[in-house]
């Protein structure tokens, strides 16, 4: 269970250790059997939890258990609860095995699920900032408390049966900060306000979340994904299944898809607008400045698109006399993206390419060293005719990061990326 972070202010402390409480989140209770004091005496399975919304904490008033088959619903009052363990809540049962009584909603009161989970939470100024993902919950001496909502990617994963993929920390926002809805016109609202400004993004590895994002419906996969910042999002993008690119694309509005494609190499949007309906990509393509736009529509219309439309000419470059400590600490100070710094190419006159050296070797060499006695000679290179199967078969044969591209006199124009075109090819081979 989840450490209890400190609580200050006017509120009255909550418990901090000891056997006398336990902490949980709503997503490890829902669908949990419900069981009449034995295991083998199931009432139910836990639909939803209510709670009387009261300051400082909302307190349950029980556990929501919806049947099938047109049974009727029942309400089991918190303080029945006995004790709550990893496969099952235990309650005291009712006289000669009675169901409990029916729900009947009630003013001031609140249902997790129904109305707090998934809802995108709003600042003061009315801007989206975060998503319910899940909620913090205390119990302690037969009563349990709303203490958090918990806004990090773990609540939604652990919310989407994902919980191998955690690896963020957990990111609350303490309960006092929050409004909760009108709860007589909950059912037409999709949002929670929080009384303060809070602007936390979501951190996990952009496969990952691609992956998660894939899982959810198209309100909530919007909802995430526009709580992204431009550069998350477009990772997202890139690692996302087709389907999924379609679905995102098409939530995306004039300067916002504009700065989002800018996080993306020329290859990357050439493949990610391969996938689209057609007027999807020609309003898409309106976006873009119009040399990256031709590029773009080359590479589209010709499977065998030629390196020189592929390559980027952003990488990182020195001369054979350069120190090792000079090219670390310009490197350092150069702020360049992490994509580009893999090798570092030696150039002569006109950009004659006459070797390469790894970034690991460049780490681990002495300050006072040369590139010229780092550098491996000849360098594997590709020319600028060559088309994106040949480069393909290269990276295959060599598993570089990026190929450099030169022209008939080895001078360098460029490099390819090994993700612009590997990437390229399994996202087609998915349509």
């Amino acid at each position: 269970m989840a450490t209890l972070p400190a609580q200050s202010g006017k509120y009255p402390a909550l418990p901090t250790g000891g056997k006398d409480y336990q902490t949980f989140f709503f997503s490890q209770l829902l669908k949990l059997p419900v069981c009449a004091e034995k295991i083998d005496r199931r009432v139910g399975r836990l639909t939803d939890l209510v709670f009387r919304v009261a300051e400082p904490y909302p307190e349950a008033v029980g556990i929501y258990i919806e049947h099938e088959f047109g049974r009727p619903t029942e309400l089991v009052p918190s303080e029945k609860i006995i004790k709550i363990d990893d496969d099952a809540i235990f309650v005291t049962p009712q006289p000669e095995g009675q169901p409990f009584a029916p729900f009947k909603d009630q003013p001031g009161w609140l249902l997790l699920n129904e109305h707090l989970m998934g809802k995108t939470i709003l600042d003061i100024d009315g801007r989206r900032t975060e998503v319910v993902n899940d909620v913090h919950l205390l119990f302690s001496k037969g009563r349990m408390l709303i203490v958090h909502v918990d806004i990090s990617f773990n609540g939604f994963l652990r919310r989407w049966g994902l919980g191998r993929l955690v690896r963020a920390k957990d990111q609350f926002i303490s309960w006092r900060y929050v409004q909760p809805l009108s709860l007589e016109d909950t059912g037409n609202k999709d949002s929670v306000s929080l009384s303060v400004t809070h602007k936390q993004m979501m951190e996990l590895p952009g496969e990952d979340l691609a992956d998660a994002l894939e899982t959810l419906s198209g309100k909530e996969q919007q909802a995430v994904f526009s709580a992204l910042d431009n550069e998350k999002a477009a990772e997202v993008l890139v690692e996302a299944e087709p389907r999924a690119q379609r679905q995102l694309i098409a939530t995306l509005r004039g300067e916002k898809a504009r700065n989002i494609l800018s996080e993306l190499s020329i290859p990357q949007v050439a493949d990610l607008f391969s996938v689209l309906p057609h007027d999807e990509m020609v309003k898409m393509m309106s976006l873009l400045p119009p040399g990256d736009a031709e590029r773009i529509k080359a590479i589209i219309s010709d499977r065998e698109s030629a390196a020189s439309a592929l390559m980027s000419t952003d990488f990182l470059s020195a001369t054979k006399d350069a120190k090792a400590g000079e090219v670390l600490r310009d490197i350092r100070a150069s702020k360049r993206a992490h994509e580009c710094i893999t090798y570092v190419y030696i150039l002569g006159s006109q950009n004659l390419l006459m070797g390469v050296v790894d970034l690991r070797d460049l780490v681990l060499a002495e300050d006072q060293v040369a590139l010229g006695d780092l550098m491996a000679a000849p360098v594997v290179s590709a020319q600028a005719d060559d088309t994106r199967e040949d480069l393909a078969e290269m990276f295959a044969k060599y598993h570089f990061g990026m190929i450099p591209i030169v022209d008939a006199h080895d001078n360098m124009l460029g490099v390819v990326h090994y993700k612009d075109i590997m990437r390229g090819l399994v996202t087609r081979a998915r349509l």
